[in-house]
């Protein structure tokens, strides 16, 4: 299915391409992994989860799949300042897609 979608297409116009562009890169999988399984999350508890991410890389991931309407930032006005982090529907919906993932993964783990 995939190959004929593709074939009738340009690539970067296919939802393939478009998903892909979303979730690429060595750490927003993850991010969005850890936000399914304990969300709401804070952001030093997915620094810990992901052991060796900088903050800038984390800090800026976050950015991205916030403004890719993927996760959302609640910010609570106390002192010190707490922020959490959760998925949006939008991104509840592409979890479907992660889990099989996993499944694939561990049916075909060598």
């Amino acid at each position: 299915m995939i190959k004929n979608y593709i074939a009738n297409a340009n690539f970067e116009d296919t939802g393939f391409s478009y998903t892909l562009s979303l979730i690429s890169g060595k750490h927003k999988m993850v991010i969005l992994y850890c936000l399914m399984e304990f969300e709401p999350v804070r952001f030093n508890e997915l620094r810990r989860y992901l052991k060796t991410i900088s903050d800038k890389t984390l800090s800026m991931n976050l950015k991205e799949l916030e403004a890719d309407d993927l996760i959302q930032r609640k910010e609570y006005p106390q002192i010190p300042p707490r922020v959490e982090y959760s998925l949006t529907n939008r991104g509840k919906s592409l979890m479907s897609v992660l889990d099989q993932l996993c499944i694939w993964g561990e049916q075909n783990r060598k």
